[in-house]
């Protein structure tokens, strides 16, 4: 069976604090943890209401201090907002606090608006181009130290952290394949290139000292609850942030709501649910068969499952529900 990880955006919801949804997302690792699953990634955002992991070394480092052995990891770090040096010096420190457990995905996006990336020092234009050789020059720091090497992580040297491309493009696939590193592919929002991205990936694959052959992990966006009718209302909770996200009124994680119809505009609808296309809400049947499909239809290495919801007790429960799944082997499970 292929193993299966969490992202987690620590979603801030209507009527609480950063600091309670930091709270909640120890949680929720906590109990990926107990329940087997084998990454928790929290990924960068700026100036977004609703989502706290903007720090994002920070909150890897609060997640991995207070978990034992699960990997945690950046799902992903936005490189061309920060200095090569200071992802490696970061990433090195939590690397010597936690070995062995200490995910590095790094993204070339901006994780925010353009006018938050110029608040981030970024020159998104030269950002892109430099992409490549930043990425190289993280390695080179986590590479062992050379004699004469002038400039070097500390920590960082010789600690071999995992590298991954994130995308949502044929870019990062193309890099990937090119640089011989495990690739992670955002289906959970941005499905259109994914089957592209995933062969282009895989024919182009070049092996490395760091693989030997492609490996490739894939968002989708899981809500599982008791009952089909109780997932799809949990679920109206995402929709509904999306389609602030569309309106340019970003804001907290709203409550779940019973009529999801009544929110959204038509042409709304239509693109939350492009968007939100690899997304399964159900009861334990539906959410197994979903996921049994998604594999077979992609030959995914790994599953990041993710899910932006209001209810901490409800998101513990849908882990819970798709621990079970995984271990009845959920591949096995033949679509109706």
């Amino acid at each position: 069976m292929i193993p299966f990880s969490i992202l987690d955006l620590s979603p801030i919801a209507v009527g609480k604090t950063a600091g309670d949804a930091l709270a909640q997302t120890l949680q929720l690792a906590r109990a990926a943890e107990r329940l087997g699953f084998h990454r928790f990634w929290v990924a960068e955002h700026h100036n977004m209401p609703g989502i706290a992991s903007a720090a994002t070394a920070v909150v890897i480092g609060y997640v991995a201090g207070g978990t034992e052995r699960i990997r945690v990891g950046a799902g992903g770090v936005m490189l061309p907002n920060h200095a090569p040096l200071v992802v490696a010096e970061q990433f090195g420190t939590l690397a010597a606090l936690y070995p062995g457990r200490i995910d590095l995905g790094i993204g070339r996006a901006p994780g925010t608006d353009m006018h938050t990336a110029q608040a981030l020092r970024r020159d998104v234009r030269a950002a892109v181009e430099q992409f490549p050789k930043d990425v190289l020059e993280v390695q080179s720091y986590f590479a062992p130290e050379q004699p004469g090497q002038r400039i070097r992580a500390v920590p960082g040297a010789g600690l071999g952290v995992p590298i991954w491309l994130l995308g949502s493009s044929l870019y990062s696939a193309h890099l990937a394949a090119q640089l011989g590193l495990p690739f992670a592919f955002a289906s959970h929002f941005a499905p259109d290139d994914m089957d592209n991205a995933l062969a282009v990936y895989r024919h182009r694959f070049q092996p490395s000292e760091h693989l030997a052959a492609p490996y490739a992990m894939l968002g989708i966006n899981v809500i599982a609850a008791d009952s089909d009718e109780e997932a799809r209302r949990q679920l109206t909770s995402q929709q509904q942030a999306f389609v602030n996200l569309i309106r340019g009124k970003p804001g907290q994680v709203p409550a779940p709501i019973d009529d999801i119809d009544a929110y959204w505009a038509p042409h709304e609808k239509a693109l939350v649910h492009s968007k939100l296309k690899h997304t399964i809400a159900g009861s334990p049947d539906t959410v197994a068969r979903g996921l049994s499909n998604f594999i077979e239809a992609t030959s995914a290495d790994e599953l990041m499952i993710t899910g932006h919801g209001f209810d901490p007790a409800a998101r513990v429960r849908s882990l819970e529900l798709v621990a079970e799944l995984r271990s009845r082997a959920l591949h096995r499970v033949e679509p109706r």
